[in-house]
């Protein structure tokens, strides 16, 4: 019985462990990174074809988003999840797909200027609907035998909508051990969802620790502050912009203003408009309301029953196509605008920001965790000047944090949730959290609560027949050696490139090639795009700029 950590080791996304046992090879999650890229993943140490499961925590991209390249690469066993997670990542996966499809069409654009050989996407619509085709739908807490030896139960862990804690049991000979993957905790008092479900039983628990170093603080008034920032924004004739994550926090924001509409709280602006500008949250709020019941805390329940919709509100619109999304830059009227993604790391909502970035009387308005390396991190760090499709932008709006609106229990929700358990795991193995996060949050549970815990790093593995780890991770950080541009774009002006992973995945570092001269080829992509957008611009411009390259050419062409 072994347990291989391939992603969300030391890092806070890319979710992947591998459990080989009663000879089956079983994944529990395989998402992509976003944000920072600490340590070079291990790769999988088995082929595709070899999987003979997945265990699926949830929908979001992290946990889920290369499914489908699994599925290319020949893997065709069954995709475990709840109900509403297999609803939610047929709409994710092709929406994810449709991006890798995209990114590759316009890098051959640009590859087939410059004579560089074609490349493919990472997966396509076919190979996630594929992936899909194999997905086994299972309801909480039903006990499902999924291999001699192996019984699953999935518990709502109140992240998302269908999100579970997944309990496996496994049975080899006489030894039988009781395995615990948290997936992502949710937190408490979130608006629709249940609370998580305490869990009692384990002798092994992986566990997540996104905010296992802080706490929320006490659970704010979200309606009256939401209320403070729309009513002073549309006062000043500005734009409430809300970059926030199509699935999940679009919901809860729509819960909000529909409150906030029904009893008239922003005064002056009775009708004001609010977009949803994102196909894919169109989509999942549909999903939202045809599984509300299995996932609703008591509150929604009863606004269901009284034949309320909590997720709907006057003046809503729904943006579909690009030119609905371009319309609401033109349009000089107030508004609230909710569009992905929610760290503006790609998404309808960079060209939001790029109207509205500039204008004082406008907020932009964070709703979620924003990971390092992001857009969205830079803007709440402080950031006072951006790029943006290769345009420096003033920030000039007023830049706020709903504070406390997170999707992840805090450092107290985390104890409460792995105190639940009596008695005691024979070890908590502490993952999904930033590099420091996870030893410190190992470290608290045990020296203040009697845990044995450690924080396992990409690629360690461990026998758990016996409790001893067979292979030490990979503790040597990296560094990314080259970015997509699209990725560069969206940078804080005069600072490095991040560790932002774009949809097409991990780049390898190259041999013999220094970060400062990888840095550099980024840079000649961006100025091939900046002198392509010149052939529209005046000839005074196109001069200045003919005589700028000729200068750097003079200083460094020099052999």
């Amino acid at each position: 019985m072994k347990l291989t950590f391939l992603g969300a080791a030391h890092e806070v996304t890319g979710s992947r462990f591998l459990l080989e046992a009663c000879g089956k090879n079983i994944m529990i999650d395989y998402g992509m990174e976003q944000g920072a890229d600490l340590y070079e993943n291990t790769p999988l140490p088995i082929t595709e074809g070899s999987l003979d499961a997945v265990l699926l925590t949830h929908a979001h991209i992290d946990h889920s988003g290369y499914l489908p390249l699994l599925y290319k690469n020949g893997f065709r066993g069954h995709v475990y999840a709840t109900e509403p997670t297999t609803d939610l990542c047929k709409i994710m996966l092709l929406d994810s797909a449709h991006i890798q499809e995209s990114d590759a069409e316009y890098k051959n654009r640009k590859n087939q200027r410059s004579g560089k050989p074609l490349v493919e996407p990472l997966y396509t619509q076919e190979h996630a609907l594929g992936v899909h085709s194999q997905f086994m739908p299972c309801r909480y807490n039903d006990s499902v035998d999924i291999f001699d030896g192996i019984t699953i139960r999935m518990v709502d862990v109140g992240h998302l909508l269908g999100s579970a804690a997944i309990e496996v049991t496994v049975r080899e000979g006489d030894t039988e051990k009781i395995l615990v993957f948290s997936g992502d905790i949710g937190n408490i008092r979130q608006p629709l969802l249940r609370d998580p479900i305490p869990m009692h039983r384990a002798d092994y628990v992986i566990m997540e620790s996104t905010y296992g170093d802080r706490t929320h603080g006490p659970t704010p008034d979200y309606i009256g502050n939401l209320t403070e920032i729309i009513q002073s924004t549309l006062d000043k004739g500005g734009n409430v912009v809300i970059p926030s994550f199509a699935v999940g926090r679009t919901q809860e924001l729509l819960y909000f203003i529909r409150h906030i509409k029904q009893h008239g709280l922003v005064k002056g602006h009775d009708h004001f408009p609010v977009y949803v500008d994102s196909p894919l949250a169109v989509e999942a709020t549909n999903v939202f309301k045809e599984n509300t019941y299995e996932c609703a805390d008591e509150e929604t329940l009863e606004l269901l029953k009284q034949g309320i919709n909590p997720i709907a509100c006057p003046d809503l619109r729904l943006s579909i196509t690009a030119d609905d999304s371009k319309a609401l830059n033109v349009d000089k009227e107030p508004k609230v605008i909710i569009s992905s993604s929610g760290m503006c790391d790609a998404g309808r909502i960079r060209h939001h920001l790029k109207h509205n970035l500039w204008r004082e009387e406008c907020t932009v308005l964070f709703v979620g965790y924003q990971s390092n390396g992001t857009l969205g991190r830079s803007l709440v760090d402080g950031a006072k000047q951006v790029k943006l499709f290769g345009e420096p932008i003033e920030v000039n709006a007023r830049i706020d944090v709903l504070a406390g609106k997170s999707g992840h229990a805090d450092q107290n929700g985390l104890i409460n949730w792995i105190n639940s358990f009596s008695p005691k795991p024979q070890q908590v193995f502490v993952v999904h959290g930033e590099d420091g996060v996870t030893d410190t949050f190992a470290k608290l549970i045990a020296d203040q609560y009697g845990h044995t815990a450690v924080a396992p790093y990409n690629g360690e593995s461990w026998d758990l027949t016996n409790l001893r780890k067979l292979n030490e991770g990979n503790r040597q950080r990296i560094q990314k050696m080259q970015k997509e541009v699209a990725a560069a774009d969206a940078q804080p002006v005069n600072s490095s490139p991040s560790h932002q992973e774009k949809p097409q995945g991990k780049q390898k570092k190259q041999e013999n090639v220094s970060q400062t001269y990888a840095q550099l080829l980024v840079a000649m992509d961006k100025l091939q795009d900046v002198v392509e957008r010149m052939k529209n611009r005046s000839r005074k411009d196109q001069g200045k700029l003919t005589n700028y390259i000729y200068n750097m050419i003079r200083r460094f062409g020099k052999k």
